[in-house]
């Protein structure tokens, strides 16, 4: 375990990927949208106000997810590290810095609350449909997020270092070309009244405990991949 928690302190050694890079791209996309919102709102339009910035640092995430792996499992490898310490410690320094995120975006959804949203009906953190289970389900929800873009980015960089750039290529297409067959299939079925029923029915904590079980599956395939990836 001691060595599991090395590979979380080596992550951290670079605060800026897993911190306030994160924080930094939330509070430029928050300034941004805040000021968008001060032109409608003066401009009469009437709210409430909501807006898509609050993806900006998930989308980062994906990116720390590949970092995570193609800037520190050669290093780790030299340091005689086992692939599932790294794994693990990599894995747990995701946890810890999604949950982080997912407070800041809780926090952030009370304030905006407490002030109708920032006294101009404008509303960042607090999607009604992620805050239908309260602050916690809205908690829940926001880090299975994180954790999803920063899985998706660490199992491409397995495939990356284990197989090059060709397969990963290969894989994305694949994986693109079979969502579209999906959606045909749906299509053709007639059958889209169903899924969005389903999704209306499970709700976003629903949605969200299934998204921490593919996660979780995606993340046992990475960790197959990674242990015959090349450092």
């Amino acid at each position: 375990m001691s060595r599991t928690l090395n590979v979380v302190r080596m992550q951290l050694v670079n605060r800026n990927t897993y911190i306030w890079v994160p924080l930094m791209v939330l509070g430029g996309s928050l300034l941004i949208t805040l000021a968008v919102y001060a032109m409608i709102a003066g401009a009469g339009v009437p709210g409430p106000l909501y807006g898509g910035g609050a993806q900006a640092p998930l989308w980062y995430f994906g990116v720390v997810g590949i970092q995570s792996l193609t800037l520190t499992f050669p290093f780790s490898q030299a340091m005689s590290v086992t692939r599932r310490e790294f794994y693990l410690g990599t894995l747990l320094t995701a946890v810890a810095t999604s949950a982080l995120l997912a407070i800041v975006f809780v926090i952030g959804g009370l304030i905006e609350q407490a002030t109708g949203g920032w006294g101009m009906n404008g509303y960042f953190f607090y999607l009604p449909f992620m805050w239908e289970a309260g602050p916690l389900g809205a908690a829940v929800s926001f880090f299975t997020v994180a954790m999803a873009f920063f899985v998706v980015g660490f199992w491409s960089a397995t495939i990356y270092k284990r197989f090059g750039s060709l397969v990963l290529t290969t894989v994305l297409i694949g994986l693109g070309a079979l969502l579209v067959g999906v959606m045909f299939l749906i299509g053709r079925a007639n059958a889209w009244a169903q899924v969005f029923g389903w999704f209306g029915t499970q709700g976003s904590l629903g949605l969200s405990l299934w998204g921490l079980l593919v996660i979780a599956v995606l993340g046992g395939i990475s960790y197959l991949t990674l242990r015959r990836a090349v450092p």
